[in-house]
């Protein structure tokens, strides 16, 4: 069995469609995602028809809960705010219906996922390793798999030899008894430096994750994010993966 997984798509959908490409190439068996389709950027209603086509299996974030009326629009303040506000305002009932619908963790083939962590599947953010450390601890398989902080990140233990970090393009980590804390990077807006589009790809035969970064249009998802009036420094920012 070998899967995709996604995560953090924030309604880029110039990203979200060279993804798939790649994804496509890779020749996986089933893509799953971690959440937060919505937000941020400027296309939901076609990156949530692309996900609700595609996915086998998708959570929902903390700004798909906001969106969708979960969870009140007062946590979020400035540019997240603005894009949670805009967003709502213009996504069609279909987008809402199926946010709506979605929750923040799940389980398959016996891998946990969860947008955030294990322990607040909603709001923690998992980037150190004392708290990577106290999720594992927490896990009841081998495999979890979170996103939220928008970083691609691996966290385990090889050999009862603990390992953490972030995941480069194109590093692999072997997955034998573990357990192992997984994240794979932001499709559209990633933080770690690295502007281009992320994803992970889980071998479950060959026991083996790989994470991957994609080039894909970022000036035309700014020019997206300008005609509709939301803060400039959210196209900014996407140059600089930040």
């Amino acid at each position: 069995m070998k899967i995709a997984v996604v995560s953090d798509v924030h309604s880029n959908l110039a990203a979200l469609e060279a993804v798939l490409a790649a994804i496509d190439a890779e020749g996986v068996d089933e893509l799953w995602c971690l959440g937060d389709l919505v937000g941020y950027n400027a296309e939901p209603d076609a990156c949530v028809s692309l996900i609700a086509e595609r996915v086998t299996t998708t959570l929902c974030g903390n700004h798909d809960l906001v969106v969708s009326g979960a969870i009140g629009m007062n946590v979020f303040a400035s540019d997240a705010g603005a894009a949670a506000r805009w967003t709502q305002s213009v996504i069609t009932p279909e987008t809402l219906e199926y946010l709506q619908k979605l929750i923040p963790e799940g389980e398959r083939h016996g891998v946990e996922m969860y947008h955030a962590s294990i322990r607040d599947p909603v709001w923690e953010y998992v980037i150190d390793d004392r708290t990577a450390a106290v999720c594992m601890a927490a896990q009841r398989s081998s495999i979890a798999l979170i996103g939220h902080s928008h970083v691609a990140l691996m966290y385990g233990y090889v050999e009862g030899t603990f390992v953490a970090g972030t995941a480069a393009a194109d590093s692999s980590l072997p997955l034998g008894e573990g357990p192992f804390l997984l994240n794979p990077g932001s499709v559209g807006q990633p933080r770690d430096g690295d502007p281009r589009a992320a994803f992970l790809v889980l071998d479950l035969d060959q026991q083996r994750a790989t994470w991957r970064r994609v080039e894909y249009d970022i000036a035309r998802t700014q020019q997206t994010i300008h005609d509709a009036g939301l803060p400039r420094r959210l196209a900014s920012r996407l140059a600089e993966g930040r």
